[in-house]
């Protein structure tokens, strides 16, 4: 790499960093190793302080209407603030009216690779020190980035404060401690000794790991900092610098991510521009442009999957990881408790519009009903039940607007529209209309089932929102068949089955190995499906059609660098 000259690194700053942060990263060291419970960041709201939520309520309104600096250079224009030139639209029915720097890729990429040449230099302790700092002090400003979640993706807000702030914290330290392990895996240096007749032959050897270039993250609008965060630290800590191509629709969150690893570099003495923005301007379709820059050599992308068929297809410069759709399934042949198997079931369909990607759409259940500890119940009071339990969780005002959030785009809106009118099949059970009581043009949806059969298409595609498939099957054979070739087709990422026969059991396992999916079994109560630990549970395996970016996987860490080893002789004489 060649470029300006680099400040010079302020060790002082470093050094001060490396050990502040030891201990958490050897914390994470441990966890990502035993996958015991552990979480870096506090989950707890009133745990931040008293006044943090008005804080980083204020912090973000008074980020609405003004210019988003961030002292990139190559800036050659402006996106936003209005939305017809790429401003951002809350959708709970308000503008931000933010506008951000528009880059010129010709001028921000060799400023870029010239910024590499002093971050590469560095240990790998202590690049994953400054990536430390960096989510310490997003961590700080959480109540602010759940704001901005909120007003761009349109979580509620406990779970813009888990999804969009301590959630993707924690991944994005997960993603360090990986990469943290593997540059750390062989010695820097060593001095080898092969005993010969006359003493021995003495080689010094040093191992040092080499970034491989610009790593392009291209974030998806559901949970932006969540999906964005793996890549973007474990290209960083790799020693790569990082352009981040945010969502048109969610380039808030983001921005500040880039904001802030851009403050913690200068102070480090580092160049800033190892991270950069690049926002769009409506219908410019950057992404393509960017990703097939020879200069981008690590691309991760989480959005729809023919755009990620085609970056696999077209970027063949570059290492892809992609997070695409993923059409999930639940099983339920019988349980042992069903009032929490109900319970547990509505919640999940109802929780953030059924947007998660970890969130089941279609419903297997035996054609002639299933065994409880209530007595035998036949498919359709199954599904009435579960079609209560939702009416019941949306009857309560506030807390049910919570619960669903606001859509923000027309696709789920129509889809949902399409849904309740019977235009997929037989509507089972549409619960009732619910409307935000502080956000009066919150556009909000509630869960529709409809009845669905084993092997229709409609199965094997994703249907944005909470749409729901009901299907009846003659055997549980029939339910793993159905939910395999779901995996292979379309892509899954997780299942849950509810059963209390070991035979069930066993195949529900057999499935989940042979279709590379995670599986919850029996789950009810607080446990969702939806749901991972992170440094325990593996989200995604990169085994089938939902993507291959999966961050426990060692592929995901090391093809973000490679490792250069150089000797030399050392005779014994020139010892002191």
């Amino acid at each position: 790499m060649s470029g300006l000259p680099q400040t010079p690194v302020r060790d002082d700053v470093v050094g001060e960093l490396v050990e502040r942060h030891r201990p958490l990263l050897d914390r994470a060291l441990e966890a990502v190793s035993t996958r015991e419970y552990w979480a870096a960041y506090e989950e707890d709201r009133d745990a931040y302080g008293p006044d943090a939520e008005k804080e980083g309520e204020a912090a973000f309104q008074a980020r609405l209407g003004k210019p988003f600096a961030l002292g990139q250079p190559a800036v050659d224009g402006l996106v936003g603030p209005e939305p017809e030139q790429g401003g951002e639209r809350s959708p709970f029915g308000s503008l931000l009216r933010i506008s951000y720097p528009h880059v010129d890729p010709d001028r921000l990429f060799p400023a870029m690779r010239a910024a590499m040449r002093g971050w590469a230099r560095t240990t790998p302790e202590e690049r994953a020190a400054v990536c430390a700092e960096i989510l310490a002090r997003i961590n700080r400003r959480s109540h602010e980035f759940a704001h901005a979640a909120t007003h761009t993706s349109g979580q509620g807000s406990l779970m813009a404060f888990h999804a969009g702030a301590a959630h993707a914290q924690d991944r994005g330290l997960e993603a360090v401690a990986h990469v943290l392990a593997e540059q750390t895996r062989l010695p820097a240096r060593v001095e080898w000794r092969k005993p010969t007749a006359d003493g021995a032959e003495v080689l010094a050897k040093t191992f040092s790991p080499v970034p491989r270039g610009i790593g392009l993250v291209i974030g998806g609008r559901t949970v932006p900092t969540w999906s964005a965060y793996p890549g973007l630290f474990a290209s960083l800590t790799a020693g790569n610098a990082v352009l981040v191509k945010p969502h048109p629709e969610a380039v808030l969150p983001l921005a500040m991510t880039v904001e802030v690893a851009r403050e913690v570099l200068r102070e480090a003495g580092f160049a800033p521009d190892l991270v950069c923005l690049a926002a769009e301007y409506p219908g410019e379709g950057v992404a393509r442009d960017l990703a097939t820059r020879p200069e981008v050599r690590i691309i991760d992308y989480t959005g729809k999957p023919d755009f990620g068929a085609w970056l696999r297809e077209n970027c063949r410069q570059a290492t892809v990881f992609t997070h695409t759709s993923a059409v999930n399934s639940l099983f339920v042949e019988s349980t042992r408790d069903y009032r929490g198997l109900v319970g547990n079931v509505a919640f999940t369909l109802a929780l953030y519009s059924g947007r998660l990607c970890t969130g089941p759409q279609n419903l297997f259940l035996p054609e002639a009903g299933i065994a409880t500890d209530e007595g035998h119940k036949d498919f359709d009071r199954v599904i009435a039940d579960i079609g209560a339990a939702l009416d019941g969780l949306l009857s309560q005002g506030s807390e049910s607007a919570e619960l669903l959030g606001a859509i923000g785009d027309s696709e789920t809106l129509e889809c949902h529209r399409r849904a309740a009118a019977g235009e997929f099949g037989e509507v089972l059970h549409a619960a009732p209309g619910v409307s935000h009581p502080a956000h009066p043009a919150a556009e909000l949806c509630t869960p529709v089932i409809v009845r669905g059969e084993a092997g229709a298409d409609a199965l094997f595609t994703e249907h944005p929102g909470p749409v729901y498939f009901a299907v009846p099957v003659p055997s549980a054979e029939q339910a793993f068949e159905t939910m395999a070739e779901t995996a292979r087709r379309s892509g899954s990422l997780v299942a849950g089955v509810h059963t209390v026969r070991p035979d069930v059991r066993e195949q529900a396992e057999e499935f989940a190995r042979e279709s590379g999916v995670n599986l919850s079994l029996d789950l009810t109560g607080p446990w969702l499906m939806t749901q991972a630990s992170i440094f325990s549970d593996v989200h995604g395996t990169g085994a089938n059609a939902s993507g291959n970016a999966a961050v426990f996987h060692g592929s995901f860490v090391t093809s973000r660098f490679s490792v250069v080893g150089v000797r030399r002789r050392v005779d014994e004489r020139d010892r002191p």
